[in-house]
């Protein structure tokens, strides 16, 4: 079934036979080289070889036993990035601050030097007379020459690079001739870096998962131009902590019949994050999408939520709220919250947890959104659902449906269940 005949946010429900959908499946990392994606690396190449379980995966649970997806030695990762810190010694920081168990570098440095040597030069948007059309077309290039030489089914591209400032409106923005006229003009940098990532993907052939706040597919004519190359997509702003928590409680409240008065919090973050996220402009989106899924779910009594670069934290989080609540005979409720982690080793199980259900997607012949996948994003695309319970049994039904779907496509002589 070829793009352009699949029916964006629908599964087909047959086909005729073809190759196994699995073998091995790329996982293009945009920002390769920062904490997420070297944790995930990391992660992914424990899970391999057997040195670590899948606790803190979704897809790994018993829900998802019967589904067909990439093994994780199906799994071959690459990317993108502009620093020029890899993987390895990014790792080495990552177990000198405590987060990454020291006895695990060793057995697994040859397998992040080996995902190392396949990242390549990004686009930060102050490179020379490089047009952002140019940059786009090199970086697409990428991928696919990543595909061919790797011999990859597909490539799942995914941003875990930093939060940016969000781009003032433009009209060529809402008109694709438009802005391809203005995305080959020497020096014009219209868009920010991740929607030239994005772009990319999307000129790749290649499904697209955006895991931070940044503005990405928010280009209505980029996200056009990836319904009508049937480019399966997902985002935005991975839920990793403290909003997955509120996304927890606050249908907890409503199934109670408590009224929510306010709902407060205070995030302290140090590291790469931290410093990003000082500056007001990159803040602005982050703030935007962690308040949006509360005020839904509460029905708008939230406070503004702070976030603090706290250095010394390194890559540990800490997330405070204080919820206040009326009962039964106005009665007075509060509850308080403290929630601590590394952020980076909450973030990776859900990159490859992403890349192995968005390849049964692609598998499976899904275009546009995939709103079932809203379960990992704080500001899910396609979906006004918040609720964590509801968001997780949409994921789970989804996922079976799409195995059968892909079952059918495969082989189209099945019954079915």
């Amino acid at each position: 079934m070829d793009a352009q005949d699949r029916v964006p946010g629908s599964l087909p429900t047959g086909g005729p036979p073809g190759s196994a959908p699995f073998g091995a499946t790329g996982l293009w990392l945009i920002g390769a080289r920062g904490s997420v994606a070297t944790t995930a690396a990391l992660g992914l190449a424990a899970l391999a070889a057997g040195l670590t379980d899948t606790t803190g995966t979704v897809t790994g649970q018993k829900d998802f036993d019967d589904v067909p997806l990439p093994r994780y030695t199906d799994l071959v990762i690459a990317g993108h990035d502009v620093s020029a810190v890899g993987m390895v010694k990014r790792a080495e920081l990552l177990v000198e601050s405590g987060m990454i168990p020291a006895r695990l570098l060793g057995p697994l440095q040859a397998a992040l030097e080996q995902a190392d040597s396949r990242v390549r030069r990004g686009y930060l948007g102050t490179e020379g007379n490089e047009s952002q059309s140019q940059a786009a077309a090199r970086m697409a290039r990428d991928i696919t020459d990543f595909q061919r030489d790797a011999g990859l089914e597909r490539v799942i591209v995914i941003d875990v690079a930093s939060s940016e400032p969000m781009p003032g409106p433009a009209p060529e923005f809402e008109d694709l001739d438009l802005l391809e006229a203005a995305l080959r003009e020497p020096g014009r940098r219209l868009l920010p870096p991740s929607s030239v990532g994005a772009y990319a993907a999307i000129l790749a052939g290649s499904p697209y998962i955006c895991f931070t706040p940044s503005t990405a597919l928010q280009i209505p004519a980029l996200h056009q131009l990836a319904l009508e190359r049937g480019i399966p997509t997902a985002g935005q702003d991975g839920k990793t902590g403290q909003t997955w928590l509120r996304s927890v409680l606050a249908p907890a409240f409503s199934a109670r019949g408590l009224r929510i008065s306010s709902w407060a919090g205070t995030n302290l973050l140090g590291g790469g994050d931290g410093a990003t996220l000082a500056d007001p402009a990159a803040v602005k989106g982050k703030l935007k999408s962690k308040n949006r899924g509360l005020r839904e779910l509460t029905g708008g009594a939230v406070t503004p939520l702070h976030i603090d670069n706290v250095p010394d934290l390194g890559e540990t989080k800490v997330a405070w709220d204080h919820v206040s609540a009326r009962g039964f005979l106005d009665t007075r409720i509060t509850l308080q919250t403290t929630w601590s982690a590394y952020d980076s080793l909450l973030a990776a199980p859900m990159i490859l947890d992403l890349a192995r259900l968005m390849a049964l997607a692609d598998a499976a012949g899904w275009t546009g959104d995939v709103p079932a996948l809203g379960l990992f994003f704080k500001d899910p695309w396609g979906s006004d659902e918040h609720s964590f319970a509801a968001q997780h049994r949409h994921l789970v039904d989804w996922a079976h449906e799409a195995g059968e779907a892909l079952r059918l496509l495969t082989d189209p002589s099945s019954t079915g269940t």
